[in-house]
């Protein structure tokens, strides 16, 4: 698997114009590139020793593993500016845990093996040792969730991966991509520093540092700060949608089209037919002239484009890595709960109180936690809440052991530490990428996110089917994500912020009243703002209907759907795939035709489609047709959720953002959270179709509303 990574990054980056003398220059610049190779060398040559039955080597087995393990993570931390050398480090870290845990062996769980169409004999390896099938205490104490538990049933890369090898491999693609690309001593990014190199050889502040500094010229305020008159915070309204369903589990996406090609304002071609540079300014006023020149090489053009320029930039792709394979994570968790509790109930109301639980934090909490964040460190505030997430998750299949009800707390627990998260993820954007790179970052968090779903849902139900009775390894896998998502975090180098005191810090009064008065601040922007209000609102009314689907999909491709000779796991993770090919379509369309149609008409029409298409689930029957409603229920969803989150970003200002969209993330999910008990309540006597049925409609009228108020109509 690490040599199909490495390959596959080198491919990535020769097809975009890479040249092999860029590998070997950005290879030769490595820091401490011996130790490295010291390491890898003690790894594999301590297995080889062991394998051939050396007796001192079986006796310090233990030693040689940690020493070559150190070697490597010394090694990863050295280069840790480099792009992929923080995410390998987790990896390595993530394997040598339970390598110790286990006295210098690799734990393989047994159906796993079996499920990647091995045997136990199979196994000649002296460096693995095999735990059986019980999931029990057992298996964490000997850190069974971070051993290989992952089986790769494909031909030529079959095997059994742990998480730390997932991390490893993505590590080694995007060095190996980034060394084929990258201009060994001129990088657009300096990874990981948050500056970036001006054309003159200077460097440049960018995010808020670069936003505090004047150009010196107006060419250089158009052309090279590429400042946007938006606040440049990426409000993260995907979460409102909730139609990724695991809101509970922190696994938001941006919801946010890029248009990555697209010129900086002012700066375009003067490429006006038979006309000058004088006159092709004139005939574009306010432009900022350029004379045409030939077009760049390859390899040029692809290091200029905004998403090879993330994957350079050392911090984004360690927060992106981590973030993609936590949603993973999450994908599994969220399926196996919704079995986990169906299954042990066979109660449509119990796993709608599931889902009611899992929200309910976003009712209430939503303001108050992003009021907090505006005051803690933002790097911290994501490695904490990923650890206590991580730790709370661990506990879920424990709890349901013991007595079911202990679930609903847990469960509202995470969700209550994923309001701290996502607006500190959303506030520590700015201070990570350049400034003209912050829209496409915001779309490559959804693009991740997009990934999760198409991908993550299917392998989701797939493992969550494999498991069987073992659903506690789909909790503690996803626990192990969030740990190596918190050391990827750790080790983003992001400058310092100053913030400045809001009117209610700086008043006089205790500490309550200055919470309360900057509390207070959000709401009242909101309430003053005439379209966002009413865009909340219509969310509001519009995304009852979502509570009721989110809780009852499972139950619909249990009980209301034909899914053949498929199970009710995998119809429920193909309907939930459905929805995430929807929004990467809806998504990149309405990227394209977008600027042409006004916001609030998009909005309007995004809610009455999405309403129309849950309205015809109830009588689709087929798992076939359910799915391709699902699909425009994807669609639609970006519809809504693109233009929304775009009038947010225009009229909010940067240091209010965190409370106006707490605000409205607690008004938007509190309806949501009440639908969730209202579905439970309704499915008994009438089943999930026809009530899912019912509340389409709900929201298709509340979207036809909208053209009747001018707020809405004409943003």
């Amino acid at each position: 698997m690490l040599i199909l990574s490495v390959a596959l990054g080198l491919i990535a980056g020769f097809l975009l114009g890479g040249d092999i003398l860029n590998l070997l220059a950005n290879t030769r610049r490595l820091r401490w590139l011996a130790l490295l190779a010291l390491g890898a060398i003690v790894r594999f040559g301590t297995e080889a020793a062991l394998n051939a039955n050396v007796g001192i080597v079986d006796t310090l087995r233990l030693p040689l593993f940690v020493f070559a393990f150190a070697l490597l993570l010394a090694g990863c931390w050295a280069n840790r500016r480099e792009p992929g050398f923080v995410i390998a480090f987790v990896g390595i870290a993530s394997n040598l845990v339970p390598i110790i845990v286990n006295g210098g062996y690799m734990p393989i769980w047994e159906p796993s093996l079996i499920a990647a169409g091995f045997t136990p004999a199979d196994v000649h390896s002296q460096f693995h040792v095999i735990l059986p099938a019980t999931l029990d205490i057992s298996f964490l104490l000997h850190a069974g969730p971070l051993g290989d538990v992952i089986p790769i049933p494909v031909p030529i890369i079959q095997n059994v991966a742990s998480i730390g090898d997932v991390f490893l491999a993505a590590g080694l693609a995007f060095f190996a991509f980034a060394s084929v690309i990258r201009l060994p001593d001129r990088d657009g990014v300096r990874a990981g520093t948050g500056a970036e190199t001006a054309p003159d050889g200077g460097t440049r502040l960018v995010g808020l540092a670069g936003a505090a500094r004047l150009p010196r010229t107006v060419d250089a305020a158009v052309r090279g700060q590429g400042l946007r008159a938006e606040t440049g915070l990426a409000a993260g309204l995907a979460e409102a949608s909730l139609l990724e369903r695991s809101v509970f589990l922190g696994g938001t996406g941006q919801g946010l089209a890029s248009p990555a090609l697209a010129p900086l304002p002012g700066e375009f071609e003067t490429s006006v037919p038979g006309a000058r540079p004088a006159a092709a300014i004139a005939a574009f006023p306010g432009a900022v002239g350029r004379p045409i020149i030939a077009p760049p090489a390859l390899g040029v053009r692809a290091r200029r484009q905004p998403y090879v320029r993330l994957a350079l930039n050392g911090s984004f792709s360690a927060l992106w890595v981590g973030q993609l394979i936590s949603l993973f994570g999450d994908r599994i968790h969220q399926i196996a709960l919704a079995f986990l509790v169906l299954g042990a109930t066979n109660s449509a109301l119990a796993v709608a109180l599931v889902f009611f639980a899992a929200s309910l934090p976003n009712l209430v909490l939503g303001p108050v936690a992003g009021t907090f964040v505006d005051r803690w460190d933002h790097q911290e505030v994501m490695i904490v809440s990923d650890l206590l997430r991580g730790a709370i998750v661990l506990l879920i299949p424990i709890a349901a052991a013991t007595h079911l009800a202990l679930v609903y707390p847990l469960v509202f627990l995470v969700t209550t530490i994923s309001l701290f998260f996502r607006p500190a993820r959303t506030a520590i954007m700015p201070r990570i990428v350049p400034e003209q790179d912050l829209l496409t970052a915001n779309s490559a968090m959804w693009l991740g996110d997009t990934m999760a779903d198409i991908i993550g849902y299917p392998i989701a139900g797939l493992f969550v089917a494999f498991l069987g009775s073992g659903l506690s390894l789909a909790f503690w896998v996803d626990a192990g994500t969030y740990v190596a998502s918190a050391l990827l975090i750790a080790t983003m180098a992001i400058p310092p912020l100053s913030r400045a005191a809001s009117a209610a810090a700086r008043a006089s009064g205790g500490v309550l009243a200055r919470f309360f008065g900057e509390l207070r601040e959000g709401w009242e922007f909101l309430r003053q703002e005439t379209v966002l209000l009413a865009n909340t609102v219509q969310g509001a009314v519009g995304q009852f209907t979502l509570g009721v689907l989110v809780a009852l999909t499972a139950v619909y491709a249990d009980q209301s759907i034909q899914h053949g000779s498929w199970d009710a796991t995998a119809a429920y993770a193909f309907l939930e795939t459905a929805i995430g090919v929807g929004n990467l379509v809806g998504g990149f369309a309405v990227g394209l035709i977008g600027a042409r149609i006004a916001k609030g008409r998009m909005v309007i029409w995004g809610y009455a489609i999405w309403g129309l298409c849950v309205a015809l689930l109830a009588v689709a029957g087929q798992l076939s047709l359910a799915i391709g409603l699902m699909f425009g229920t994807g669609v639609a969803n970006m519809v809504f959720i693109i233009p929304s989150q775009t009038l947010f970003q225009e009229r909010t200002p940067g240091d209010l953002i965190g409370r106006v969209v707490g605000f409205r993330f607690s008004l938007v999910f509190g309806s949501s959270t009440l639908a969730m008990a209202l579905a439970g309540i309704l499915a008994g006597p009438f089943g999930p179709a026809p009530v899912i049925g019912a509340f389409g409609l709900l929201t298709m009228g509340a979207g036809l509303a909208g053209l009747l108020v001018p707020a809405v109509r004409d943003a």
